[in-house]
C-alpha cells in the first residue's frame, strides 16, 4: 500500500468515535485546540514552562466547558524551539511540524489502545522535550501490519511490560505522566499511527522538518481518521 491507500485503510477501520483515553469521556467532552505558531494567545504565556502551559490548557478547557483538548496533526509549532533536541538552529532542518494527535488531560488518566495489538517495543526517551516513557504497539489487520505510538506516559506504564504482550481493543495500556517524567510538557498523550517503523524501537519521530514532511505524512496518517473525535 502506498500514498493515500494507507490513510484510506486506517479510515476504514472505524465508523464512529473511539476513545484513546478514559472511556468515561464522551465525544462531546472533547474540544479542538490550536497550538500552532498562528495562535497569538500563546505569545502571552511562557511556553517553555510546563506549568504555565498546563494552566493555559486548563483555562481553555474551562472556557469551552470541555474535559479533553485534542489536535495538532500536521501543525507547525513554536514550542519545540525551547529544546536542542529538535535542532532549531536551521529553519530548513528545524523539526517543528507535529506528526501525531495530542490529547490533553490530567496526569494519571488511563490510556487505551483503540485496536487489538501487541507490544512491539517500549522505552523511556529522557531527552528534554522528548516523549519520556513511550509504548509502541504492533497491529496486524487484513494482513497489513502497522504500529501505534503512545508517548508522554508515566514511568510505571513501562514497568513489567514484555515484548509481544497482547492487548485487546479498549484495554488500558498505560497512564499519562506528569511533566517531571514526560519530557517536561503539560500532561497529554501523543498518539501516532506509523506504517513503517524504519527499524526504530521504543521511539519514532513525532515532529518533522519541512524537507522530510511529505514522507512522514505518508508514513504517519492523521490519527483522527481512526479515532473520529
Amino acid at each position: 500500500m502506498i500514498n493515500n491507500s494507507f490513510s484510506q485503510f486506517i479510515e476504514s477501520l472505524s465508523h464512529s468515535f473511539i476513545p484513546v483515553v478514559n472511556p468515561e469521556f464522551l465525544k462531546e467532552d472533547y474540544v479542538s485546540i490550536d497550538l500552532s505558531i498562528y495562535n497569538k494567545d500563546l505569545e502571552r504565556i511562557d511556553v517553555s514552562s510546563s506549568k504555565a502551559f498546563e494552566g493555559y490548557i486548563n483555562k481553555y478547557l474551562a472556557k469551552n466547558v470541555a474535559k479533553v483538548a485534542f489536535g495538532g496533526y500536521n501543525e507547525t509549532r513554536g514550542i519545540y524551539r525551547r529544546s536542542k533536541h529538535f535542532n532549531q538552529q536551521d529553519p530548513e532542518t528545524e523539526r517543528n511540524i507535529h506528526l501525531g494527535l495530542d490529547v490533553w488531560c490530567d496526569a494519571g488518566t488511563d490510556v487505551l489502545t483503540p485496536l487489538e495489538g501487541k507490544i512491539h517495543s517500549f522505552k523511556n526517551n529522557r531527552n528534554f522535550g522528548d516523549y519520556g516513557p513511550t509504548i509502541i504497539l504492533e497491529h496486524k489487520i487484513e494482513e497489513i501490519t502497522f504500529y501505534t505510538l503512545y508517548g508522554h506516559l508515566s514511568e510505571k506504564s513501562i514497568e513489567g511490560l514484555k515484548i509481544g504482550q497482547h492487548f485487546y481493543a479498549g484495554d488500558v495500556v498505560a497512564k499519562l505522566g506528569h511533566s517531571s517524567v514526560n519530557g517536561d510538557y503539560a500532561p497529554h498523550l501523543h498518539f501516532q499511527i506509523i506504517k513503517d517503523m524504519q527499524g526504530n524501537l521504543g521511539d519514532y519521530p513525532g515532529v518533522s522538518n519541512k524537507n522530510e514532511l511529505r514522507y512522514f505524512l505518508q508514513n504517519c496518517p492523521n490519527p483522527n481518521l481512526l479515532l473520529k473525535i
